[in-house]
């Protein structure tokens, strides 16, 4: 089996996780966030939706600059409703797929470059990369839980029952 196809069938799962959290996000929360130093709600909401896409950059590209020299960084997209919020995800998971479907072992063994302003930052083989991805969108998938049930949004299941749903998911 590649490694790529191992990748496939995790962001098919995590895909799906991620939707029924999504699917929960009020509306008109954008800027809410439980505490002056959290990101607020509409950017966490965004970064779980939008982060599949990387693994489409991690294949794709040998590198990656955060804050480019001359500007032109990374500027997240904007959504105002739920429905669009959902298309995000949609968009990120399908580059994700059609990047791992083109993706040799070969070429996932190739190193790839994190930098900030021109400074590399991390430098690591193309499937860590995507590995260590899957874990940080847990993360903040976690994290964007917490922001449900503090809005009074019912918490779907993740990888087990939540008090909301007694379901696996």
């Amino acid at each position: 089996m590649k490694l790529a196809d191992l990748f496939k069938a995790q962001l098919e799962r995590e895909a799906a996780v991620s939707r029924r959290v999504l699917e929960r996000v009020p509306e008109g929360r954008q800027d809410w966030k439980p505490h002056e130093k959290s990101m607020p709600l509409g950017y966490l909401a965004t970064l779980v939706a939008t982060m599949p896409s990387w693994h489409g950059f991690t294949v794709t590209q040998d590198s990656l600059d955060l804050n480019p020299p001359g500007g032109g960084g990374y500027k997240p997209p904007t959504w105002n409703t739920r429905a669009e919020l959902l298309q995000l995800h949609e968009g990120a998971v399908a580059q994700a797929r059609d990047a791992l479907q083109k993706a040799s072992d070969e070429h996932l063994l190739r190193p790839w470059r994190l930098l900030v302003a021109g400074r590399l930052v991390q430098e690591s083989p193309r499937y860590l990369v995507i590995g260590d991805t899957f874990t940080h969108l847990a993360h903040h998938r976690g994290q964007l839980s917490v922001y449900l049930r503090l809005n009074g949004a019912p918490v779907p299941s993740i990888y087990g029952p939540s008090a909301d749903e007694r379901s696996f998911g």
